[in-house]
C-alpha cells in the first residue's frame, strides 16, 4: 500500500471524527486550544487503536480465509463508506454536549472509530506495514480533529455531512480499487 493510498484510507476514516469534533467547536461556544488538543487526542488515539485491534484479529485468521481477502476488503470498505455516504445525506444532526470530560468523549471515540476496525481487519490480508499505518492514521485524525473544533466554533454545521460524504466516497474508492487490482483489472 502506497503512501498516497494509506492517506486517503486515513482521511476517510478521520471525518467521522472531523464531523462530530464540528459539533464539539459548536457546543462550546468559545474554542480554546485545550478543546482542540482534547478532541484530538482521543479520536486520534482510538482511530490508531481500532485499526492496530482488527489487524490482530485479521492476521489470527488469515488462513482461513486468504482466497476471498480481497472481496472482504472489497465489502468492509465499500460497506463503511456507503454508511457514511448514506448519513450524509440524512442530514440528522449529531447531538453533542459541550463537555470535554473523558465520561463524554470516550463513547464518542469509540463510535467513530468503529470502521477503524473493519479497515484493520483489511490491513491483515494486504500485508500493510501495520505501526507506520495505524500511526499515520492516528496522527492524521488528530490533526482533522482539532480543525474540527475550531471549524465548528466558527463556521458550524455547513461542512459536517460534505465531511461524511467525502470520507465515504474515499472509502469505497478505496475498496474498489482493492479487489479490481487483485482481480488484474487494475495495474497500478
Amino acid at each position: 500500500m502506497s503512501l498516497w493510498e494509506l492517506f486517503l484510507i486515513a482521511v476517510g476514516l478521520s471525518m467521522d471524527a472531523f464531523a462530530v469534533s464540528i459539533c464539539k467547536g459548536l457546543s462550546v461556544g468559545r474554542v480554546r486550544p485545550g478543546h482542540a488538543l482534547t478532541a484530538g487526542v482521543w479520536f486520534g488515539g482510538f482511530q490508531a487503536l481500532m485499526p492496530l485491534l482488527g489487524w490482530a484479529l485479521g492476521t489470527r485468521f488469515q488462513a482461513l480465509i486468504t482466497n476471498v481477502d480481497h472481496w472482504i476488503a472489497f465489502l468492509l470498505l465499500g460497506f463503511i463508506g456507503g454508511s457514511m455516504v448514506w448519513e450524509s445525506f440524512r442530514g440528522e444532526e449529531e447531538e453533542v454536549d459541550a463537555s470535554f470530560s473523558p465520561r463524554t468523549m470516550f463513547p464518542l471515540a469509540v463510535a467513530t472509530s468503529i470502521d477503524a476496525l473493519a479497515v484493520g481487519v483489511t490491513f491483515a490480508f494486504l500485508q500493510v506495514d501495520i505501526v507506520p499505518a495505524v500511526s499515520f492514521i492516528g496522527v492524521t485524525t488528530l490533526v482533522c480533529s482539532a480543525v474540527g473544533v475550531y471549524l465548528g466554533g466558527v463556521v458550524g454545521e455547513r461542512f459536517q455531512a460534505r465531511a461524511k460524504l467525502f470520507g465515504g466516497v474515499v472509502l469505497i474508492v478505496m475498496g474498489c480499487k482493492i479487489l479490481l487490482e487483485h482481480l488484474g483489472i487494475l495495474k497500478l
